[in-house]
Formats: structure tokens, C-alpha cells, sequence
């Protein structure tokens, strides 16, 4: 048996004890890492981007659509000349004056900057729903 040497206290006296055992708090950090590393790769979406080549596109030159300020949708075939169109007819406009296939239409939109963001995502949802993929978003500075 071991003596007690010093102190104040009795026989059955016991000190404070000042360290802290960690280990059950490593084990469940651990498993919480487990977790969140086999459960974050399910959670990510994957949304397929084509990046463009470098330099100027090849091919025949795109068509624009653009939303004006007013709310109105404006289609430019192959640099020509605006055409009015609107959201319901804009997929059978651009067929009409396209032609070809949608999917291999290469379109490009542009809002002015008063127009709201439901209206732009209603005109990307239409030329998504007619089968236009192949379309790029145009920024221009303010002048």
C-alpha cells in the first residue's frame, strides 16, 4: 500500500484532478470527419460548361437575343438588324429565322440593367425549353 505524504486532508481525501481527457472528444471528431467525407460528394451537382476556345469563334457569326429595359425581347440573326419578338414566340421565331438545328445554335444574351432577374431567367428558360444549349451571357460596361 502507498502512504500519503503531506496535505491537508485525511486518508480517503482526494485531490482535484487538472487534466482533461480528450479522447472521447477525438473519437466523434473523427467519425464527424468520416461522415462529411463520404457525404459531401453526394451532395454536389454537376452542371456541364463548355469552355470557349481561345480567340475569335469560327463558323457564321451569332445571333443575339436581347431584353430591353421596356421588357422586350429582341432577336439579331447573324448581325443583322434587331427583330422584336416575344418570350411565348421566341422559340419559333428563332427557329424560322435560324433554321437548322436548335442544339447547334450558338446564341448569345444580353439584359439591360434595369431588367429583372425573373424576366432574363424566363427568356434563358424558354430558349432552354426550345432546345437552344449552346448560349452565352454578354457583359458591357457602363458607360
Amino acid at each position: 500500500m502507498g502512504a500519503k505524504l503531506g496535505g491537508s486532508g485525511g486518508k480517503y481525501t482526494e485531490e482535484a484532478n487538472a487534466s482533461i481527457n480528450v479522447t472521447p472528444f477525438v473519437d466523434v471528431m473523427l467519425v464527424l470527419l468520416i461522415i462529411f467525407m463520404v457525404a459531401a460528394p453526394l451532395a454536389t451537382t454537376a452542371i456541364k460548361v463548355d469552355m470557349p476556345p481561345v480567340g475569335p469563334p469560327k463558323g457564321a457569326p451569332p445571333s443575339f437575343v436581347s431584353l430591353g429595359g421596356d421588357g422586350q425581347v429582341y432577336v439579331s440573326v447573324a448581325g443583322g438588324a434587331p427583330q422584336r419578338s416575344s418570350l411565348a414566340g421566341l422559340g419559333g421565331d428563332l427557329a424560322r429565322w435560324l433554321g437548322g438545328d436548335p442544339a447547334q445554335a450558338r446564341l448569345f444574351i444580353r439584359a439591360d440593367q434595369h431588367v429583372p432577374y425573373g424576366r432574363f431567367m424566363a427568356v434563358m428558360d424558354r430558349l432552354h425549353d426550345d432546345g437552344y444549349v449552346r448560349v452565352g451571357l454578354i457583359s458591357e460596361e457602363v458607360q
